[in-house]
């Protein structure tokens, strides 16, 4: 193999320490400034490697030119995939198709899982995911290979994946590492796929998976595939307990009895619009009203969920709720100071998180493809393409 060394571009960047722990707290990674690299050429390598190092964060850039006729391979690090919490879910009915009908709000939030993807184009197809923790049929596997065949991308992709969002929370950490398959790919390998196209990609792997192709704050109809923005809500905070405890989704569902009928939905429908509307131009940093169907029924099941709900209320939070089927429970609070404070009373795993709007979630997205992707383009598209 030819020595891969032409020529190498490096700059450090660091930054304090009170930085640094409120970007590892948001899952937030701030792109440095540095002088304009230049494109790289054809057979490059172009990566963005982020560390801590003493309390400072060094952003490293690194361009390495290849000798002619070594393949191209192109690598991004995603320090952080936010998660999503539905901060409103009203259950309607079973539909002739097997799922529920509903009518949901969903919210980004900072929580975040690890990700790095490299891809190298090749004459035969590979993919490689390795997970810590394992986890058997990764949806971030399933996503990958779901999209290099519909796309189709030819190549070797190799994908890692580090959880931090616990799983089987009702969280929807495995369903945004999938979306960030999703946007993040196609780049690499220098393929355009239409949003629409993902959209349908991603309905095919999970019911929330088309929500993280849009962040923010969004409306969630049908499965909760269909999605559409809302107006976002003013900077928030929340504390997320999450009890090492799994509540089943399926069992959830069929504790809650709904018919195969919509004859009894309207009231839940009109009730849905109503608090949506209230909602638009209120004064209020916090959802009031809010509510989810699953939870007479799972906090019924499981006191201690109830018994968290009812500590963050005690501990001040404007907002307690479960978050989707659980087993994680949220409080939502005006300023991060007191989201803190509330977290001392919590012996279970727990995380302050910011709420992050529509646009804070396409920035980073434009931060962590850096070169690799067009800039002011949603979804992002490479600059690879033909």
């Amino acid at each position: 193999m030819p020595v891969p060394v032409a020529r190498r571009l490096a700059c450090a960047v660091a930054r304090g320490a009170d930085e640094l722990a409120a970007g590892a707290a948001l899952g937030l990674h701030p792109a440095p400034r540095v002088a304009d690299p230049g494109q790289p050429e054809h057979g490059g390598h172009l990566s963005l490697v982020h560390g801590a190092l003493a309390g400072q964060r060094r952003v490293l850039l690194v361009q390495r030119d290849r000798q002619a006729g070594q393949a191209l391979e192109r690598a991004v690090h995603l320090l952080g995939r936010d998660d999503r919490r539905p901060v409103h879910l009203r259950v309607l009915h079973r539909r002739p198709d097997g799922y529920h009908e509903l009518r949901t709000v969903y919210q980004t939030v900072s929580l975040a899982d690890t990700l790095e993807i490299s891809f190298r184009p090749a004459r035969r197809s590979s993919l490689i995911v390795e997970s810590r923790p394992e986890i058997p049929d990764n949806l971030v596997g399933r996503a990958a290979a779901l999209l290099m065949e519909s796309a189709p991308i030819r190549g070797q992709v190799r994908i890692g994946l580090r959880k931090r969002i616990p799983m089987g929370a009702g969280l929807g950490g495995g369903s945004s590492d999938a979306a960030a398959v999703l946007l993040t790919l196609p780049v690499l390998a220098g393929v355009r796929v239409p949003l629409d196209r993902l959209i349908g990609i991603a309905g095919r792997l999970g019911s929330d998976v088309p929500y993280f192709l849009l962040g923010g704050r969004a409306v969630g109809l049908g499965r909760g595939c269909e999605t559409y923005p809302l107006p976002e809500p003013r900077a928030g905070w929340a504390l997320l307990v999450a009890p090492e405890l799994h509540v089943s989704t399926a069992e959830a569902y069929q504790a809650l009895g709904r018919a195969l009928t919509a004859e009894t939905t309207h009231p839940m429908i009109n009730s849905f619009q109503s608090w949506l509307c209230s909602q638009h131009g209120s004064a209020c940093e916090a959802p009031l009203g809010a509510r989810n169907d699953f939870e007479p029924v799972v906090l019924r099941r499981y006191p201690s969920l109830a018994d968290i709900k009812r500590r963050l209320s005690n501990q001040g939070a404007q907002v307690a709720l479960l978050s989707g089927s659980g087993s994680a429970v949220f409080g939502l609070f005006a300023h991060r100071r007191q989201a803190q404070a509330a977290r001392q009373a919590f012996p279970e795993r727990a995380f302050v998180v910011s709420l992050v709007s529509r646009d804070g979630y396409r920035r980073r997205w434009r931060r962590w493809l850096g070169s690799h992707a067009e800039q002011g383009c949603w979804p992002p598209r490479s600059r690879y393409a033909l």
